[in-house]
């Protein structure tokens, strides 16, 4: 064989074996790439997204839409063509596997944790439009979780509402971790509680639990490195009761990202008039009970998502506004925000059309 065709045939068996290589060559990387957007204002599956009864409420127009990431799933796993592919795709973004899925987490383990912080997010929404509305919300800290093999099982369950520690009442979740470990490993902590049971039968007749008892718990020492700590094995949250009822009709989403965007909608819905002035208003952002936004991920895909669907403005977390301005979508406005006050603020400035007063995003923050 003619050395220029023996080499022609080696070069060419060489292509198609790196060819192959690249495509069934698993990559430790997963993709995301921009979600559905929703109108928190409108519909969803043929019905409202925020369904509220037991208080007026006024007719909305414009768009207030809460974004979404959408990623490869846990067991998926990208092969080295497509990797590169995302990688040269302008709104795709390739990253490590493990950035989404830290520390071997299934599909089934990553869903059910974006649920629950999909239905926290919600509560806190609610408790920071009411609120900002000057609405009272009743708020108590209850146990979240307990922990399998440790102390508390069997002694406390979750949703008992923790009404003190050990004499000194509760005012907040952060109290209780406070208050244990101030004891030893191996100590006694005496917990006063209102059942979760007695506490549903309260609210269903919308009342106060009054009956509370004592559980004493022996506690343990944490499995954390370095100091030793003394724990129970529970988590702490908190709970609320509403004066009326408030529902978010919104499946198939997970995480705590559309916190500000159900709040300001629910917002929109208790007060007279428009919030955006009939403009396309997209955005994203956790919000906790005092109305401060937090800064989430995917920013760049939710600004992309947000103007495919015609949305001028974009609602962003100030943790966030340096990363989303390196790259900001071609007619699309983004406007920093800290707190559900700001994001007020900003809208009152859109729809009034004084948008120069708009704190808007920059690659500097």
């Amino acid at each position: 064989m003619p050395r220029r065709t023996a080499t022609m045939l080696a070069s060419t068996l060489m292509l198609i074996a790196l060819l192959c290589a690249g495509v069934f060559l698993p990559v430790p990387y997963s993709e995301m790439s921009p979600g559905p957007t929703v109108n928190t204002l409108g519909e969803h599956d043929g019905e409202p997204v925020l369904q509220i009864s037991g208080h007026k409420t006024y007719a909305t127009d414009g768009h207030l839409n809460m974004t979404t990431v959408r990623v490869t799933s846990a067991d998926y796993r990208m092969n080295l063509v497509e990797a590169v592919y995302g990688w040269l795709a302008h709104d795709d973004r390739v990253v490590p596997h493990d950035t989404l899925y830290p520390d071997g987490k299934t599909e089934e383990q990553s869903t059910q944790e974006n649920a629950e912080e999909f239905s926290q997010s919600q509560e806190s929404a609610k408790v920071a439009a009411l609120k900002e509305l000057g609405v009272p919300v009743r708020t108590w800290v209850i146990v979240a979780t307990v922990v399998k093999g440790t102390p508390a099982q069997g002694r406390l369950h979750a949703g008992d509402v923790i009404k003190a520690v050990d004499g000194t009442a509760v005012k907040q979740p952060s109290d209780v971790a406070k208050l244990v470990t101030k004891h030893k490993p191996g100590q006694d902590v005496v917990f006063t509680i209102v059942p979760a049971k007695e506490q549903a039968a309260a609210e269903k007749a919308n009342k106060q639990a009054t009956a509370t008892k004592k559980v004493t718990i022996t506690t343990a020492e944490s499995d954390d490195t370095g100091a030793k700590r003394a724990i129970v094995g529970i988590s702490a949250g908190t709970d609320h009761t509403f004066p009326f009822t408030i529902d978010i009709k919104l499946a198939d989403v997970g995480g705590p990202s559309a916190g500000l965007m159900f709040a300001l909608g629910i917002y929109d819905k208790l007060t007279p008039g428009s919030l955006t002035g009939g403009k396309f208003v997209a955005g994203t952002g956790t919000i906790d009970d005092q109305g401060k936004v937090g800064p989430i991920g995917g920013v760049e895909m939710k600004t992309v998502g947000a103007r495919d669907k015609g949305a001028q403005y974009f609602l962003t977390p100030a943790d966030n506004c340096a990363a989303a301005a390196k790259d900001t979508p071609s007619g699309l406005t983004l406007v920093r925000v800290g707190t559900i006050g700001d994001a007020l603020n900003a809208l009152k400035d859109i729809r009034t059309g004084d948008t120069a007063a708009l704190p808007k995003c920059t690659t500097k923050g």
